[in-house]
């Protein structure tokens, strides 16, 4: 296989500068068809700024971003959905008054370019309502359908945002610190769930949470001040003396 058809998505030379401060220096990032793909490093890694450079909501200072082997470097953020590259919980936040499945039909609306025909009589998205239901039994979530978002379990929210992500037909999905504020239960469904959506798609995440990182993924990707540390498996990056440096602040 080919680069271009090994790597969905690559980086050269990315570089960020915020009027003399580099929050990403140099990153050179190439992320494999169908893994699971972390990004993780100490807090001002640069790892939020990777994100925000490849979904464009920060515009490179230098550097060339590639997917499917298309220079995306100056596609604008919604052209960049459009191609199949969503970031969960930045693009898919959810309702707190609707119920899930309303909020999974708005992501679906969005996917069909009619987000803001909200004139429209309620009975014509009924036909929506099928792919919504489909997508929540995929999450887990076939019980919650009517539930008022504000109501549910925290876990389930994050639950209901995968299924608005999944609404936009991702072929890549950037998932940031997914289980963030979470418990061990919670943890657990979102890590498994993770885990389902995955199959024929590939997923990018930034998580601080070593053990998710360790079940998840195939390649993980260290940062340290902006600048790429080290690459590898889990067992490769955490037993690297500088990744233990950087995360503990003396060599282990």
């Amino acid at each position: 296989m080919s680069d271009t058809g090994k790597y969905i998505l690559e980086t050269q030379g990315l570089t960020k500068e915020f009027k003399g401060f580099t929050a990403v220096d140099t990153v050179d990032l190439k992320v494999k068809r169908h893994d699971i793909h972390a990004l993780i490093g100490p807090n001002g890694a640069g790892k939020t700024t990777v994100f925000n450079l490849l979904t464009k909501f920060l515009i490179p200072t230098r550097g060339k971003i590639t997917f499917n082997g298309r220079d995306i470097t100056a596609t604008k953020s919604a052209e960049i959905a459009r191609m199949g590259v969503i970031r969960s919980f930045q693009i898919s936040a959810v309702f707190p008054h609707m119920t899930a499945r309303e909020n999974v039909r708005v992501a679906l609306q969005r996917k069909l370019g009619t987000s803001f025909h909200f004139w429209r009589p309620v009975s014509s998205l009924n036909r929506l309502n099928d792919r919504a239901d489909e997508l929540l039994t995929m999450v887990g979530l076939e019980h919650f359908t009517d539930a008022v978002v504000a109501d549910m379990p925290y876990g389930r929210k994050r639950a209901l945002e995968i299924a608005t992500t999944l609404a936009m037909e991702p072929e890549m999905m950037l998932l940031d610190e997914p289980t963030q504020g979470m418990g061990r239960e919670d943890v657990e469904l979102i890590t498994q769930l993770i885990k389902k959506v995955s199959a024929n798609r590939t997923i990018l995440m930034v998580e601080h949470n070593l053990g998710v990182v360790s079940t998840l993924c195939d390649k993980i990707t260290v940062l340290q001040r902006g600048a790429l540390l080290t690459e590898g498996t889990y067992e490769e990056v955490s037993s690297d003396p500088r990744v233990k440096e950087a995360y503990m602040g003396k060599a282990a």
